[in-house]
């Protein structure tokens, strides 16, 4: 890992630029209570066993407490290496009960999109703060309703948007605030892998499968901070697919859109389950935002007329990471830093995307 003293360097602090190092985030301040949350993850796939269940045991102010799981068989693994009670081990028919147990301060909910609004408003009426990976749900009504169940529970809401959290962006998005860059004039983002699954909830539709609202979410993200401005319309979009086979029925394997933003201020987002691609292009009056990866869990890095933005860390860092912040943020009483709002203004952008594609018409959002 690089020096803090060289890192800093590299993106111009002299130009008063106060960024701190990716440690430095995580630092609880001295008014923060030092209690932990006992976290339960819903749905125990990929992101929950590779990246949220390590990322616990590295995490200053949460913990994993619990788990619900439809399959008997995980339960008992994640029991075994995690050292976690019975009590604390729930299915999807006994949710509920999860209101009763003090150990839970929050559920977590990492299910297909289709599920999370039930799962998202379960939770808030058993009275547990929640946090819901991304996409937030497939319809702005959806979003709207879990937004509208966590705030009559008293609950906070976080969508779990990882990179809004991450010190290299919270970098990048600081030079466009402060204006290092002059006037934006155009963005491009891209963001896709080769997903090779062929019966994953991400191939139906019914679950809230498409690439749009997986992949597609970080490109509308990049977008957005990239300009740090709201698009107010969606001028042209393309939905396909290169395997018709997979992605049935007009389901997109990849994407693309035209953005307007306010102040002439122009976008082009690509998303795509068929090639690997990860960039964010910023073009402002007084030159070149340009980061590569834009997104991804090991980090990313990128250049700009200040200098090099590459602040490093390790997986599972990010993760941890957001769900300290997310900890710190409840332990305090204060807003979430990435709250059920900022799901669904994407949502309202990937409605207004799919629309403008089946129409072949500029849609305004």
């Amino acid at each position: 890992m690089t020096s803090r003293r060289d890192t800093l360097k590299t993106i111009g602090l002299a130009s008063g630029l106060g960024l701190v190092s990716p440690m430095s985030l995580l630092a609880c301040s001295e008014s923060v209570k030092k209690e932990k949350l006992g976290v339960a993850l819903v749905g125990l796939g990929y992101y929950s066993t590779d990246l949220l269940a390590p990322a616990l045991q590295i995490t200053k102010h949460c913990y994993l407490a619990g788990i619900v799981t439809g399959t008997p068989a995980k339960a008992e693994t994640w029991k075994a290496k995690y050292k976690i009670p019975e009590k604390n081990i729930y299915n999807y028919e006994n949710f509920d009960s999860i209101k009763d147990n003090p150990d839970i301060d929050v559920v977590y909910v990492v299910l297909p999109p289709s599920m999370h609004r039930e799962y998202v408003e379960r939770a808030a009426a058993a009275k547990k703060h929640v946090w819901c990976e991304k996409p937030m749900a497939v319809t702005v009504e959806e979003c709207q309703a879990m937004i509208d169940a966590c705030k009559s529970n008293g609950v906070s809401l976080s969508i779990g948007y990882r990179c809004q959290h991450e010190p290299n962006t919270l970098a990048y998005t600081q030079l466009i605030k402060e204006g290092k860059l002059g006037k934006i004039n155009a963005v491009s983002c891209a963001a896709g892998y080769r997903e090779n699954r062929t019966d994953h909830w991400k191939q139906k539709r019914e679950m809230g499968g498409g690439v749009i609202y997986d992949m597609g979410v970080y490109s509308i993200q990049g977008a957005r901070l990239g300009t740090q401005l709201e698009p107010v319309a969606v001028k042209s979009a393309k939905v396909w697919t290169e395997r018709p086979e997979i992605y049935k029925d007009g389901l997109g394997e990849i994407v693309e859109a035209e953005l307007e933003f306010p102040n002439g201020v122009s976008g082009w987002i690509k998303t795509s389950f068929a090639e690997n691609v990860n960039y964010l292009k910023v073009q402002g009056e007084k030159g070149e935002l340009s980061i590569s990866p834009f997104q991804g869990y090991a980090g990313i890095k990128g250049s700009s007329p200040m200098g090099e933005i590459n602040f490093p860390y390790e997986v599972p860092w990010q993760q941890a990471n957001q769900m300290d912040q997310d900890t710190l943020a409840i332990l305090a009483g204060k807003p979430m830093p990435v709250p059920g709002e900022e799901g669904l203004r994407d949502i309202r952008i990937v409605q207004a995307i799919l629309e403008s594609a089946e129409t072949g018409t500029r849609v305004e959002i």
